[in-house]
This record gives structure tokens, sequence and C-alpha cells, in this order.
């Protein structure tokens, strides 16, 4: 099985149309799920999907803070909660922040996250088989695990470069 390229920002990335299309997915993901994107759930994942990289949730509030009134943490707390529960942002646990995501996968599909330490980028990779090791390997000193979450840290190819 051929591994799917991470998703970071290639060179040339026409970042409009990433957007718009990420956009179109979360309309289409709420749609199916009877789900509504509220004005601030939208202005949450706008916020997240303009970066392509993780932010914290007052990093959020100061990018909103800068087109309209400022929210309150809880409202976009709330937001976020929404969001990931719809499998259209993931937490990154080692950062305590957030990533859009517009991948097709469902909301307990496991991934691994690249991290980029020079610049910041995150990318994402299916990790269901790795997910499914560790997990299995918990289970046998007698732990029930929750959450699976793969973080790899490293440097992008453009940092290399």
């Amino acid at each position: 099985m051929a591994v799917p390229k991470p998703t970071f920002p290639a060179p040339g990335h026409d970042h409009d149309r990433c957007t718009a299309d990420a956009m179109h997915h979360a309309e289409h993901v709420c749609a199916a799920r009877s789900q509504k994107l509220t004005p601030i759930r939208r202005l949450v994942l706008e916020a997240l999907l303009a970066s392509h990289r993780p932010l914290g949730a007052y990093e959020i509030i100061d990018e909103l803070a800068k087109t309209t009134s400022r929210p309150a943490p809880i409202t976009v707390y709330r937001a976020l909660d929404f969001l990931m529960e719809n499998g259209l942002v993931h937490r990154i646990e080692s950062r305590n922040a957030f990533l859009a995501c517009a991948h097709d996968h469902g909301t307990a599909s496991m991934v691994a996250f690249l991290i980029c330490d020079q610049c910041g980028s995150v990318g994402e990779v299916p990790a269901t088989k790795v997910a499914q090791s560790l997990n299995d390997a918990a289970r046998t000193t007698g732990f029930v695990p929750k959450l699976s979450v793969v973080e790899i840290t490293g440097t992008c190819a453009h940092c290399q470069a």
C-alpha cells in the first residue's frame, strides 16, 4: 500500500483554492450530519486554514480580533470542540494547538502528525497500523487506551532544501 504524501503546503501552493476546497468539504460534512457550520465555527476554521500551521486558541482569538469583535475564549473553545468532533480540526497535543483538516477520513481515523521543528508546519499521514499496534501493546498490560496520537518531529522537505 502506497503511503500518501504529507500535507505540507508545496511550492506554488494555491492557498485560495485550498481554503475554498476545505470550506466546501466542511459544509458538505456538516450538511451530511445535519450539523450547522455557524458563523463563529466558520471563522475559527477559516483562521486555521489561513495559517497552514497549528494555532493555539488564543492565537485564533487574536486572528479573529483583526477582522471582527474579539470573541470570548469559551466561544472559540466550543467552536473548536465542534470542529474536532466533526473531523474538521485536529488537536496537536504537544503544542496545545489546533490544525485544520480537509481530508475525507473518519473522526476516529488514526493519523500521525509530522511536525517541522524549523518552520512549524504540520503534515499528516495515515497511522492506523501504528496506532493499532500501540493500542494492542497497551491492552496486553491491562491498560485500556482511549486516544492514540502520534506526533513525529523533524525537518520538512521545504526546510531541508
